[in-house]
């Protein structure tokens, strides 16, 4: 996969993070019960680079250059030419534009110029063609693209250490930290205003929650599932004002998970004695105590014309509720994930992208999420926790990647709600 280029689209005024039109922890549980692992946390420390705002720049009507029909053949032809269509050839030559050769060979391991792209085109191999055209070839391949599971899958270090070094698919300009602002910017017309929380963890009360229009909570809303803790979380839900909310549940909503539930009532040995005491008909319909949200689980409903997919599960860890093992199984669950979706929630972080754990000095994120958001589903806005310590967000030039985590490693309800405001679809 080849890293992105910055999208100048998007900008941040005022309080929010806004998107505009687009052409197309330490892991030990500080917790009272458990295995003696729950969500790492923290607060992300450091100065970060401001993003400039910058007005939305209309797609570019200038056609590209044609690709010789040799190229189309073989695209490292154009590597080894010394030059792409329009360069001068030798080994310094820049394409016109002040693209260099590499350029165009990025294109190619995106995609955009294959030749089986190239045939959807109809102005043919010897013409000129427009952005548009390359937009529509892009999407008709990314929808019969076909995620596998990674040869680092297991070892998400190493797998960002390999493809930021070797892709550069982390890095500026095209990957960029965007510093959170106040809340009490006003809102732009025709915008919707996403108010995004993740594990509260039972701790809502110090919360200053902001303006919006929807609210989106990524999971970890209480310390064990509990029934009496989704009661009171409930009961909070329905004295803020969003006109919808939205829920999915996290590792620590134990009960929330049927297969874990099931498991751990048989053992002799209690990981969690409070909740292995329940009694079934306590726990099996305990999502219906979410009377005051929108709650999802691998599913999907649309709000304002943004269709939103939410799904709790996340890489193995320390034997919580919604865990699974790296690489096919959990990729099982990310290919449930349509395409088209415009916000996708997820409890867990994809790799690279918030998920540093600085005691452990690790990423924990997951390498078939990031490559599932970044090839596949390409969303507007990802939204996630789990990781206390990745509170922030971060933007790719396609997706905005939010870690809402309210809670800091020590679980303590520190960091604000995370606002973002997209463009209303016009047919909502």
């Amino acid at each position: 996969m080849v890293a992105r280029e910055e999208d100048p689209n998007l900008f941040r005024l005022g309080a929010a993070v806004r998107v505009s039109p687009s052409p197309e922890g330490d892991l030990s549980d500080p917790g009272r019960e458990g295995p003696g692992a729950g969500c790492p946390g923290g607060p992300r420390r450091g100065s970060r680079p401001r993003v400039r705002a910058a007005a939305p720049r209309k797609e570019p009507r200038t056609p590209l250059h044609a690709v010789p029909a040799a190229a189309a053949a073989d695209p490292e032809s154009v590597s080894r030419s010394g030059g792409g269509p329009g360069c001068g050839g030798g080994s310094g030559g820049r394409c016109r534009g002040g693209q260099r050769r590499s350029m165009w060979r990025s294109r190619w391991d995106a995609g955009i110029l294959k030749a089986e792209a190239l045939a959807l085109l109809p102005c043919g191999l010897g013409m000129a063609f427009s952005q548009s055209h390359v937009m529509a070839a892009r999407r008709h391949q990314h929808s019969r693209l076909i995620i596998e599971v990674d040869e680092y899958s297991s070892n998400p270090t190493q797998a960002f250490t390999f493809y930021n070094i070797n892709q550069g698919r982390f890095q500026p300009p095209h990957v960029q930290m965007v510093d959170p602002v106040p809340h009490d910017a006003p809102k732009p017309p025709g915008y919707t205003r996403f108010v995004c929380v993740s594990d509260t963890h039972s701790r809502t009360d110090p919360i200053q929650m902001p303006y919006g229009d929807v609210l989106i909570h990524a999971g970890d809303f209480t310390e064990l599932g509990l029934p009496s803790e989704v009661k009171k979380f409930n009961e909070w839900l329905g004295s803020l004002p969003y006109e919808y909310k939205i829920v999915i549940a996290g590792n620590h909503e134990l009960t929330f998970d049927q297969e874990f539930m099931a498991d751990l009532i048989k053992q002799d040995f209690y990981y969690f004695p409070s909740v292995s005491k329940l009694k079934p008909e306590n726990y099996e319909n305990v999502q219906s105590l979410l009377t005051n949200c929108i709650y999802l689980q691998d599913s999907e409903v649309t709000v304002r014309g943004f269709r939103i997919y939410g799904s709790p599960w996340q890489p193995w860890f320390y034997g919580w509720g919604f865990n699974l093992p790296r690489g096919q199984a959990l990729l099982e669950k990310w290919n449930l994930i349509p395409e088209g979706v415009d916000i996708l929630i997820t409890h867990g972080p994809p790799l690279g992208f918030l998920d540093w754990v600085p005691k452990k000095m690790q990423r924990v994120g997951c390498v078939e999420l990031l490559n599932t958001v970044q090839r596949r589903v390409q969303p507007r806005l990802h939204v996630f926790g789990h990781i206390h310590e990745g509170y922030g967000v971060m933007a790719d030039g396609t997706t905005t990647y939010v870690n809402a985590s309210v809670c800091t490693v020590n679980y303590q309800p520190v960091n604000p709600p995370i606002v973002i405001d997209l463009p209303t679809p016009r047919n909502s």
